[in-house]
């Protein structure tokens, strides 16, 4: 199976190099790679250049304004013509070479529509967070996967749709949300991390915008008819409380 990976770039010349290069050792070859960027003017487009012909025809890209980052996402959901969809940002790397033959062997085996690792926050070269996802549970429970880490297969995109716009900055829960509690498609937790994340994404940016994602939370029941139990939103929080202790306890070398 072919598997699409989507990249949303702005201004990422200091960090793309690695997330290319991440891409490229990748012992899983069926892949095509899509690149959405925001019209960067710090060189980025001069890298995107100059890796294209490394990826020997796999990598298609477009320079273009859009309206933020799930926007930026959309298009390249639109792009893809893989059979399976992962997304990985422009600031990370997977944490190995096996990433995506193992997603291919799982997914391809146990016939799912998704599945879903374990993603490490780094934070000045050093693990910070270890968000250890466990086996599927229900989101009232404030429990939902890493993001970073989720694949799924192009198809569940074109039945249930994409991300919505109107969810802000937590439209990756809504989308989680809609497509694992509510569509309930099949999925499968694989016990390994999949991504080195690095901290400073904009959910966590500033105390305004954590307050946004309480708000966004909400929205992410609401528009899909749904209300989660009155602890929910407090369990999704607490629930981040022990990743950062494993993460002390994990030994790892960022290269």
């Amino acid at each position: 199976m072919t598997i699409s990976i989507i990249t949303v770039c702005y201004n990422s010349n200091t960090t793309i190099r690695g997330t290319f290069e991440s891409v490229l050792s990748q012992s899983y070859h069926d892949i095509e790679y899509i690149v959405i960027d925001g019209v960067s003017v710090d060189g980025t487009v001069d890298i995107i250049k100059e890796y294209e012909p490394k990826f020997a025809g796999r990598m298609r890209w477009v320079s273009e304004l859009d309206s933020g980052i799930y926007n930026a996402m959309n298009k390249g959901i639109k792009m893809a013509s893989g059979d399976i969809i992962g997304i990985l940002n422009s600031d990370d790397v997977y944490s190995a070479k096996d990433i995506l033959s193992v997603v291919n062997k799982i997914m391809t085996d146990n016939n799912v529509d998704s599945c879903y690792g374990d993603i490490l926050y780094v934070k000045n070269g050093r693990a910070f967070r270890y968000w250890k996802s466990g086996n599927h549970k229900s989101f009232k429970y404030g429990w939902m996967p890493p993001h970073p880490s989720f694949f799924v297969r192009k198809e569940i995109y074109e039945k249930y749709g994409i991300f919505r716009l109107d969810c802000g900055i937590n439209a990756d829960y809504e989308l989680l949300l809609r497509f694992l509690d509510i569509c309930k498609i099949s999925t499968m937790w694989i016990n390994k991390i999949f991504v080195y994340m690095n901290v400073g994404g904009k959910s966590n940016s500033s105390l305004k915008a954590r307050f946004d994602a309480i708000s966004n939370d909400r929205i992410a029941w609401k528009v899909n008819n749904m209300n989660p139990y009155f602890f929910t939103l407090f369990l999704k929080r607490l629930r981040k409380i022990p990743q950062f202790f494993k993460a002390k306890f994990h030994q790892f070398n960022f290269s």
